[in-house]
């Protein structure tokens, strides 16, 4: 096995204004590698009196700082800083991932690269090509400008499951508007915001533009109600979004909700079974264990085609290799905590009693003693109105659901609470577009799972507020002003 333990060089401190500050206690979360259940770093759990002085410290770069005064050509300078850190950094953003959340380290390694430097390179090409200025025509005729200016001081509260890339599309934007930033990590994975941390202090980043602290649930919905915090930036369950919602709304501070998904793969009746299986399955097993927001997890096809699509699926589910993340011919890592995994096994005895077959897995390898593994599973004779079916398991557990024609097959895939991904299976690409259109969410893929961030990444309904990535993302971070002058317009548009 790879070395797993994680060398941070300041763990016991937060960083605060620019600087490694001592915490207001002793305090400390422990974090756990999910291969081997072993102690692999300690960082410093903050308190009530630690996040206000982080809110105080983005406040004062905010409200008193050169960062929103640069130009954003000036600041993407800094962004193609990080960029260009990430990349010398690849391989350990990645091995920090698959020790903290089990993701299967070469898998790790592409996409590390696609979120955290490509996300940054993208904020960075904006710099020169978004329109923050606009010259418009007022209805009186007057010089008018629709200027977007920085929200103010955001909160970014990170997951447990991909938190690198999730900060990184939270993170880019944000600066690149001129916001300042706190970062509040998950106690379960925050060794990437420290990284992260690291980074801003080696490229002389001004103080107080990015802080970054890990907190539990109290001390963060303390960081939430801050009058000092304009906007929070929220990835984690729905349950969650909903009470940050809340306590945002009181003070009508702007929010961005990435929540859960209960994601729904149509397979049509021209589309071979194995060949979706092998598509829908492998990607899902094997990224994250199914510990994915947007995964495909309800798999929707034709009455006559289900044993065959269970079959297929469940010899997916049999082929991969669960182990070490490090270990080559791994294919599967484990569940991110132990917590995770009892859920996990809990939603399996649900479907059961609630009658759907147990095709494949459902239960603890026996020839993993350690660790937070569990097989790879799949159910037939799903009831889409079942409890696999309706609520999130985030875990290696697929549903197969027979549907009686394509019309019933949409009507399943949009009866459900949220709205966050979904796919098409068919060999006509005009199909494809005309079922997309009449589902309820917020990225649809022809034949696989196709989210792009580079576009924009978000949900309908219950799967969250706000999109992610894109020019959207962009605008989340940043507030529209008018301003009308005295003076006959120039413009030769409205």
């Amino acid at each position: 096995m790879t070395e797993t333990y994680i060398n941070l060089k300041h763990p016991g401190c937060l960083f605060i204004g620019g600087q490694w500050v001592e915490p207001s206690t002793s305090a400390s979360f422990d974090v756990v590698n999910c291969s081997t259940e072993e102690v692999v770093a300690t960082v410093a759990e903050a308190q009530s009196v630690d996040v206000a002085r982080a809110v105080t410290a983005a406040r004062e770069a905010f409200d008193k700082g050169a960062w929103p005064r640069m130009t954003h050509v000036e600041r993407a300078g800094y962004l193609e800083k990080i960029a260009a850190r990430f990349e010398q950094l690849n391989d350990e953003f990645a091995r920090v991932w698959s020790i903290e959340s089990g993701i299967v380290f070469k898998v790790a390694q592409p996409r590390i690269g696609l979120f955290l430097s490509g996300a940054f390179r993208q904020y960075t090409a904006l710099a020169s090509t978004f329109p923050f200025i606009e010259e418009r025509r007022s209805v009186t005729g007057h010089q008018a400008y629709c200027v977007h200016e920085p929200v103010g001081v955001v909160v970014a509260i990170m997951p447990w499951n991909g938190p690198a890339g999730l900060m990184a599309y939270k993170i880019a934007p944000a600066l690149l508007a001129g916001c300042t930033v706190i970062i509040k990590s998950s106690p379960e994975a925050p060794c990437s915001a420290y990284l992260f941390a690291q980074m801003c202090e080696e490229i002389g980043l001004p103080p107080g533009v990015v802080n970054v602290v890990t907190a539990d649930r109290g001390v963060s919905e303390e960081l939430i109600r801050n009058p000092g915090v304009d906007k929070i930036t929220f990835t984690g369950s729905t349950a969650a979004g909903r009470k940050i919602g809340a306590a945002a709304a009181e003070r009508v501070a702007r929010v961005t909700l990435e929540l859960g998904g209960k994601s729904p793969a149509i397979v049509l009746d021209d589309f071979d079974v194995t060949t979706a299986a092998k598509t829908i399955g492998g990607s899902f097993f094997g990224y994250l264990s199914g510990q994915v927001c947007h995964s495909l997890t309800r798999i929707i096809v034709p009455r006559a085609k289900h044993d065959a699509m269970v079959d297929a699926l469940s010899e997916v589910a049999r082929a991969m290799v669960l182990g070490d993340p490090f270990d080559p011919a791994v294919t599967a890592g484990p569940l991110a905590t132990a917590r995770q995994r009892e859920t996990v096994e809990k939603y399996v005895a649900k479907g059961i009693e609630q009658g759907a077959t147990l095709a494949a897995g459902g239960k603890r390898p026996a020839h993993l003693l350690k660790g937070f593994f569990f097989e790879p599973t799949v159910f037939g004779n799903v009831d889409n109105r079942s409890v696999i079916a309706q609520e999130e398991i985030f875990g290696p557990v697929l549903s197969v659901i027979p549907a009686d024609d394509l019309t019933h097959a949409i009507e399943m895939a949009n009866d459900t609470i949220f709205g966050l991904n979904a796919a098409v299976f068919t060999n006509d690409q005009q199909r494809a577009l005309h079922v997309a259109r009449q589902i309820r969410a917020g990225s649809v893929g022809h034949n696989a799972s196709r989210t792009d961030f580079s576009i924009g990444f978000g949900g309908f309904k219950q799967s969250g507020i706000g999109r992610e990535g894109g020019t959207e993302g962009l605008m989340a971070f940043l507030e529209t002003k008018a301003i009308v002058l005295d003076k006959p317009s120039t413009a030769d548009s409205a």
